[in-house]
C-alpha cells in the first residue's frame, strides 16, 4: 500500500484558498478595472470603460488620488420595446486610485480610445483641491 503524502493535501488546500482570495480580490474592483504603471518620471493609469462616450467620463486629480467616474443614460430608442430580461442597466461606475506619490497637476494628459481611458501623470509637485483633467 503506497504511503500518503500529507503535504500534497496541504498544497491542494492552499491552491483552493488562493483561488478564493483571487476571486474575492477581483470582486472588490468591479467598478472600473485599471492598471497603474510606474514609468520612472510618470504614472500611467489605463482603465477599461467600454460602452461610454468620452463626454460621459470625468477624471479628477486631488492630491495623490485619481478618481475616474463614468455615467451614461440607458434610454431605449423604441418606446414600444418590451423587455423580457434587462441586465444592461448600469448607469454609472467610479473608481479611485491612490498614487504612490504626488504628481504635477499641469503635466497630466488623458485620452480615450476604443473603450480604454489612458491617463498619464508626471511625478512630483504640489496640488490644491483637485483639478479636472480634460480627455482628448
Amino acid at each position: 500500500m503506497p504511503s500518503r503524502n500529507p503535504f500534497e493535501e496541504i498544497e491542494r488546500m492552499f491552491e483552493q484558498m488562493d483561488k478564493g482570495f483571487r476571486s474575492f480580490d477581483s470582486s472588490l474592483t468591479q467598478g472600473v478595472p485599471l492598471d497603474l504603471v510606474d514609468e520612472n518620471d510618470s504614472y500611467v493609469v489605463t482603465a477599461d470603460l467600454p460602452g461610454y462616450d468620452k463626454d460621459d467620463i470625468d477624471v479628477r486629480l486631488s492630491g495623490s488620488t485619481l478618481r475616474i467616474t463614468a455615467e451614461r443614460d440607458t434610454k431605449t430608442e423604441d418606446a414600444d420595446t418590451e423587455f423580457v430580461r434587462r441586465e444592461r442597466t448600469r448607469e454609472s461606475v467610479s473608481r479611485s486610485v491612490r498614487l504612490p506619490e504626488r504628481v504635477v497637476e499641469d503635466e497630466t494628459d488623458a485620452s480615450y480610445k476604443n473603450g480604454v481611458l489612458t491617463v498619464t501623470l508626471s511625478k512630483e509637485g504640489s496640488l490644491d483641491d483637485g483639478e479636472s483633467i480634460p480627455i482628448e
